[in-house]
Order: C-alpha cells, then sequence, then structure tokens
C-alpha cells in the first residue's frame, strides 16, 4: 500500500497561486492517484458525495492524468463524470450545481511540459487551507494497474454555453464582428457558438493541433501583431482569447489593441453594478480612482486569497466579486442583470468579463468605453528560467534596504512613498510611479509589473527592472 502525504512529497510538486503544478513527468499514474485520494478524504469530511466530475485542457498529458484521478476514484467506489476538453469554469459551475467536487487536470499557461491540478469542492474552489489539508494527508491506496478510458458527458459544456446565452437578448452582438483566436484554448469550441447564438459575426482565427502556452499577464509580442494585423484584415470589433483552460481572458479592441485584465475586470463589475471588489493587490489602482465600488479589499496574489474575502465582503454588501490581473473574474454572489438571475460562480472565468465588455460596446467602440477611465496604465513582463531563490533573496534584501534596491534598479532622483509586502515587493514612488517584483507562484520565473500614467513609461519601468535584476551581479549589489 501507497501513502498519498509520502507519494506527494516525493514527487517534488507544490501547489502555486492556483493549483498544484509541476513537471508532466512528476505528474506519474501514482502522483494523480495520491492527489485524488487525499483530495477526497478532506472532501468527504464535510460533504457526502458518490461521483465526481473531471475536465482536462487540450495539453497532450492531460487525458492521461485525468484517467488516472478516475481510477483512484473507482477504487474509492466513486463514480467519476468526465466532462473532456471545457474551460474551467464550465467544469466547475456543472459540478457546482451538482454539488459535488471536482478535479482539472490542466497548466493553464505554462509550457506544455508542466501540467496540473485544480480542485474544486462542492461550492467552489478550495482555499489555501484545504491545499495544506491534501498535502497532509495520510490516505493510504494502491497502486494503479491499469487505467480507464472513459467517454466525454458532454453536460458541462451544455450547461456553460446556457448560462451565458440566457442571460442576454439573442440580439446583444448584432452587428458586431468579433474574431476568436483559438489556438489550444479549452473553450475553443463554445465560444463561437455562444457568441453566434448572441448575433456576432465570428471569424475564427489560429487553430493549433499543438498546446500553445498563452499568459494573459505577459502577452507576447508575436500576439501583439498578430491582433494589430487580424483587427485590419478582418475588420473586426473585438477579439477574444484565452489561455490555455478557459479561465483567463485576452481581449483586444477594435484597433486590435489587447487590454489588460484588470481593466477589463473593472469595466465587468461596474457593469454588473457590483459593490464590493476583493482583487490582488497587482491590479491598476484605477479601480479604487474610478470611485465605481463601496469598497475595494486588495490580497495577495491567487484566486484563493481573493475567494477567502467573499465570506467578509458578504456581511455587508449585497453584490460582490473579484478578479486578478490576468482577467479572470470571480463572481462571488448571484446578481440580477435586467430580468435574469446569473448565479455565482467563484473561481476564474474568462467569458463572463468579454460578454459585459461587449454588451456595454453595442453602440460604441470597446477604446472609447476604456477611455471613460482613469489614465493609469499597467504593464508586466516576466524572466523565465529565474530561480525561486534567487527572487526570495532579492526580495530580503530588498524589503530589509529598499532605497538600495530603488538604486540598484536605477531609480537616482525619486523616492519611496510607499512600500507594500502583502505579496512580492510594491513599491509606490513619491511621483505616483508603481514597481512590483514577486516570483511566480506556478514556475521558476521573476515577475515584474508597473503602473504609471502612460504606456510607455509603465514598459519602460518593467523593462528596466528586469534587465537590471537579470544581471549577474544583482544580489551583491543588494548585499554592499
Amino acid at each position: 500500500m501507497l501513502l498519498s502525504s509520502n507519494v506527494i512529497k516525493s514527487s517534488g510538486i507544490a501547489f502555486g497561486t492556483s493549483g498544484a503544478r509541476g513537471l508532466v513527468t512528476q505528474f506519474t499514474n501514482e502522483v494523480c492517484a495520491a492527489f485524488t485520494h487525499s483530495f477526497v478524504a478532506t472532501q468527504r469530511q464535510t460533504f457526502t458525495f458518490n461521483h465526481v466530475a473531471i475536465a482536462i485542457d487540450n495539453r497532450p498529458s492531460s487525458f492521461r492524468m485525468a484517467m488516472a484521478c478516475a481510477k483512484a476514484l473507482e477504487h474509492l467506489s466513486i463514480k467519476a463524470i468526465y466532462y473532456g476538453v471545457v474551460p474551467t469554469p464550465a467544469l466547475a459551475y456543472a459540478a457546482m450545481q451538482d454539488n459535488i467536487p471536482s478535479i482539472m487536470v490542466t497548466g493553464s499557461h505554462i509550457p506544455f511540459d508542466r501540467n496540473g491540478l485544480k480542485f474544486y469542492r462542492p461550492d467552489g474552489e478550495i482555499s489555501k487551507s484545504d491545499e495544506q489539508e491534501i498535502l497532509c494527508t495520510r490516505a493510504e491506496f494502491s497502486p494503479l494497474e491499469d487505467i480507464p478510458n472513459l467517454a466525454v458527458n458532454p453536460r458541462a459544456a451544455r450547461l456553460y454555453v446556457q448560462r451565458y446565452i440566457s442571460l442576454f437578448n439573442a440580439s446583444l452582438l448584432t452587428g458586431k464582428r468579433i474574431g476568436i483566436y483559438e489556438h489550444s484554448s479549452a473553450g475553443r469550441d463554445l465560444y463561437s457558438e455562444i457568441f453566434s447564438a448572441l448575433g456576432a459575426e465570428v471569424i475564427a482565427l489560429e487553430r493549433s493541433d499543438d498546446f500553445v502556452p498563452i499568459d494573459t499577464e505577459a502577452v507576447s509580442d508575436e500576439d501583439i501583431v498578430k491582433a494589430n494585423k487580424w483587427s485590419k484584415q478582418y475588420a473586426l470589433d473585438a477579439i477574444f482569447s484565452t489561455d490555455g483552460d478557459g479561465d483567463r481572458p485576452l481581449v483586444a479592441d477594435e484597433n486590435g489593441t489587447w487590454l489588460r485584465g484588470d481593466i477589463l475586470g473593472l469595466l465587468c463589475a461596474n457593469a454588473l453594478h457590483i459593490e464590493a471588489l476583493s482583487i490582488p493587490v497587482n491590479s491598476n489602482t484605477a479601480i479604487e480612482s474610478c470611485a465605481y465600488f463601496s469598497h475595494v479589499k486588495r490580497t495577495k496574489i491567487g484566486s484563493p486569497y481573493v475567494i477567502a474575502e467573499f465570506s467578509a465582503l458578504a456581511e455587508n454588501y449585497e453584490t460582490i466579486a473579484g478578479f486578478e490581473a490576468n482577467g479572470g473574474f470571480l463572481l462571488g454572489s448571484d446578481v440580477r442583470l435586467k430580468q435574469n438571475t446569473l448565479k455565482a460562480l467563484p473561481t476564474r472565468d474568462a467569458l463572463l468579463p468579454a460578454l459585459m465588455l461587449f454588451a456595454e460596446a453595442k453602440y460604441k467602440t470597446i477604446s472609447a468605453v476604456v477611455d471613460s477611465l482613469p489614465k493609469r496604465v499597467t504593464y508586466s513582463d516576466r524572466i523565465k528560467n529565474f530561480a525561486t531563490e534567487r527572487s526570495q533573496i532579492i526580495l530580503t534584501l530588498g524589503q530589509d534596504n529598499p532605497n538600495r534596491l530603488l538604486k540598484a534598479l536605477g531609480f537616482e532622483e525619486v523616492s519611496i512613498q510607499t512600500l507594500d509586502c502583502t505579496d512580492g515587493l510594491r513599491v509606490t514612488l513619491n511621483d505616483n510611479r508603481i514597481i512590483h517584483l514577486r516570483p511566480s507562484g506556478n514556475a521558476p520565473e521573476l515577475r515584474c509589473y508597473a503602473e504609471a500614467d502612460t504606456v510607455d513609461m509603465a514598459k519602460f519601468l518593467v523593462h528596466s527592472c528586469l534587465s537590471k535584476v537579470s544581471v549577474n551581479g544583482f544580489v551583491d549589489l543588494l548585499s554592499e
């Protein structure tokens, strides 16, 4: 017999900002089974269930991992409901309607040689304390002798489509030309159906048989060029895309300019008449300065932290929501939209913020809607293959002596207004520019976020900081 906690520990896999992530080679069948046994054991302490829903993204490794999880469920006399390739929010929504747990096999936006597992309670995404319970649970299980080959149940896809088609008038997008950058997104077969049902003319763009790691927080130069080209070539009103598992949106306006996710989230929350927001610390400060919301709470980065604030907000406000800088929108309460009720979905969703923006832009351009907001611009990028240990050293030294960090980054004629260590190191300068350094929770990467009054300045801050940090002697500068 194997012990789940030992198998997980030996794998080297850890939970990131959202979900357990690691190399595909680390996610052996036994490791997938160990996570499944531990997850079920933790859920059975609170919930009674005989079914668990499973879905996957389009990564080459995802189906095998899902079937290993299904085999582990079989050992526990639990029936696996396999929904195939669907967006993560589609899986979570279907499972919540059935009051059962669910497992999503996805690595989100990270490269195809990595993968992950996301876990959902019957009432929504698991918390950070749930993650620790999964890691520490000592569940005994037998090695897997074989794995099944389950047939796809289409229910999750149908429920997700109906959730949004039923919310709006069928003429919502009439007269609009929307390009869908399909690549390998888990929801690529659903988005065209939804937009078409709402009246749009849909143009499918660049479907890929290979997995494409789209990061909605750090849009590649190649995708920036593509969006500009597509917008002109097809006379598009908007371009819609997502990351790999369809929980982070990527939306471009009529000029082919990609919108930042937190700006998209701000517009969505306002269109839904949300009273109170929970957002991560790296979000654009226009969220507060626009004065659309009664209360804004900033958290550590990661959907579990955003969701953790919902209970407290619900004590004083009827409509609550959250979103992340990557654009994923989390609906923390039911909301009324004209005569329809949209049920809460406390996990990241890519489709809702895009649809609410398109609704707001029915009689105007998307750029006009965005231009109505306070002029604060955020930008971010990352250094790949940057050791997490090195990132932590930089942050520790920077916290101990932030003025030395500022000097090492090349800022000679400014001073620090505020220092925020909620998650990483976020420095607001006396001229209101913001620099934020943080190690990725999912991969060996160092991210830099910046905020300024112009795009050029925000980009300059990010590129300048990352170029300085990447120099081998940077740590020595901070240690002097």
